[in-house]
C-alpha cells in the first residue's frame, strides 16, 4: 500500500508537467492564429498607356529645365540692375572730377624726376582701379602699355582720364549684361513653350487613352526626333 501511494505521487508532477506543456502548445497556436499574416506587397500594375508614361516623365524633366532657365533669367536681370547702377555710380563720378580740371593748370618748369613720379602715379592709380573691378584688365595693359595713355600728365589730369575710362569699362559691362539678359529670356521663353506643348500633350495621351498608342508614338518620333528637352546652362 505504502509503494503504490509513491509511485502515484511521483507520477503526478509528470502528469502535469505534460498537461502544462499541451495547454502552452494550444495558447501558443491560438496567438498564433490571430496575428496577422505578413503579405507580399502587391506590385504595382503596369501603366496601360505607357507612352502617356513616357510624356509624363518628359514633363518632369522639362518642368526642372524651366525652372533653372527662369532662375538664370532672374539672376541676369538683377546683374542688368546692378551694372547699370556701376554705370550711373561711375558717370556722375566722372562728370564731377571733369569739373573740377576744367580750368588749365599754371604751367611750369618740372621738377628732376617727376615725370617718373607722375607715371608710377598712373600705374598705382590703374592697378587699384583694376583690383576693384572698375577697370578691365586689357585697360590695364593699355596704361602699362602707354598705348592711348601720356604717363606725364598731372596727377589732376590723370583722375579726370582715369574716371573717363572707368566710366567706358562699366557702360561697357552694362551692355553685355543687357545681352545675356535678352538670351536668357529667350531660353526661359522657349523652356517654358516646351513645356506647355509636353504638358497638353501628355494630358491628351491621357485622354485618348491606350488604343492610339500607336498614333502618339508616331507623333512623338515627329515632334522630338533630333530634338532636345532644354538642359541647365
Amino acid at each position: 500500500m505504502d509503494s503504490a501511494l509513491q509511485g502515484f505521487l511521483k507520477a503526478v508532477p509528470q502528469a502535469t508537467a505534460i498537461w502544462l506543456t499541451i495547454l502552452l502548445l494550444l495558447a501558443v497556436a491560438i496567438v498564433s492564429s490571430r496575428l496577422p499574416r505578413l503579405r507580399k506587397p502587391a506590385e504595382p500594375a503596369p501603366d496601360e498607356n505607357p507612352y502617356a508614361a513616357e510624356i509624363e516623365g518628359a514633363v518632369a524633366e522639362a518642368s526642372a529645365a524651366a525652372e533653372r532657365r527662369r532662375a538664370e533669367w532672374v539672376a541676369a536681370q538683377e546683374a542688368v540692375d546692378a551694372a547699370w547702377t556701376a554705370y550711373e555710380e561711375a558717370e556722375t563720378a566722372a562728370r564731377r572730377i571733369g569739373a573740377a580740371t576744367a580750368f588749365p593748370l599754371m604751367s611750369r618748369r618740372r621738377k628732376p624726376g617727376e615725370n617718373a613720379d607722375r607715371q608710377r602715379y598712373l600705374h598705382r592709380a590703374a592697378t587699384e582701379l583694376c583690383r576693384t573691378q572698375d577697370l578691365s584688365i586689357g585697360q590695364l595693359n593699355d596704361v602699362f602699355a602707354h598705348r592711348g595713355w601720356n604717363p606725364r600728365l598731372h596727377p589732376v589730369q590723370q583722375e579726370a582720364v582715369l574716371h573717363g575710362a572707368v566710366r567706358a569699362h562699366r557702360l561697357e559691362a552694362y551692355r553685355k549684361a543687357v545681352a545675356l539678359e535678352q538670351a536668357a529670356w529667350r531660353g526661359a521663353e522657349a523652356a517654358a513653350e516646351t513645356l506647355r506643348d509636353l504638358r497638353a500633350e501628355a494630358a491628351a495621351a491621357r485622354l485618348r487613352g491606350p488604343a492610339d498608342e500607336a498614333a502618339d508614338q508616331q507623333w512623338w518620333s515627329e515632334q522630338w526626333t533630333g530634338a532636345e528637352l532644354p538642359a541647365a546652362a
